[in-house]
């Protein structure tokens, strides 16, 4: 799986900050009683679908994660075939979220201050297409944010290197195994998740501090 990328030193914090304030729908609206709320659908590729999974789920608003298989050709792929780099699917994680509580674009901001964006179907030591940085949309809307937003990333230098995230339409999603979610938090003594995952979860929660459930 992927190593972790030190988030200060990916975007500063001003940069996303003033970038995440040029968009409207940066801003929670108000709402009434959580049942009562609709929920939306991120889709987003940023390496090993583990930590992805267990760094979104502590969002307020974040309903619930999945980890899975989407942007491939083949149906019901097997967590062995992804792996292949042959079936064209990117590890994903489908986020079930409150927008009354947290907006696309906050989710869009976590999403690039967790990964490196910058390497082309690679994410530290795990390389293949199915490491991909990707975004898949389910609607014009999300398309045209993520659009907006990589650019103005790149206008701003955020990153040493151009982004080379891909901003694709969302097709199908595939739950991966049963023994891949919620993964971080039942096996949390594995050398994976204490040397990867763990400390790149500290960083995570200093970062977004004051959005956490």
């Amino acid at each position: 799986m992927f190593q972790s990328v030190r988030v200060s030193h990916v975007i500063p914090m001003m940069v996303l900050v003033l970038i995440v304030a040029g968009f409207s729908a940066s801003q929670p609206v108000a709402a009434g009683h959580p049942s009562l709320r609709s929920t939306d659908t991120a889709t987003f590729g940023t390496g090993c679908f583990w930590c992805t999974e267990a760094l979104f789920e502590q969002l307020k608003g974040v309903v619930s994660v999945a980890s899975g298989y989407s942007g491939g050709t083949v149906k019901n792929p097997s967590y062995k075939d992804v792996c292949t780099g042959t079936t064209g699917h990117a590890e994903s994680v489908q986020i079930f979220y409150d927008p009354a509580v947290i907006s696309y674009v906050q989710l869009l901001e976590v999403f690039w201050k967790t990964h490196d964006p910058t390497t082309l179907n690679r994410q530290g030591n795990d390389v293949g297409t199915q490491y991909r940085s990707v975004i898949f949309y389910h609607n014009e809307k999300q398309r045209s944010i993520a659009v907006k937003y990589k650019k103005e990333l790149d206008a701003s230098k955020a990153y040493p290197a151009p982004i080379v995230t891909e901003i694709v339409k969302y097709t199908k999603f595939y739950v991966a195994e049963n023994y891949h979610q919620d993964y971080f938090n039942l096996h949390g003594e594995e050398p994976y998740c204490r040397y990867v995952i763990e400390p790149k979860m500290e960083k995570f929660k200093k970062v977004f501090k004051d959005r956490l459930k």
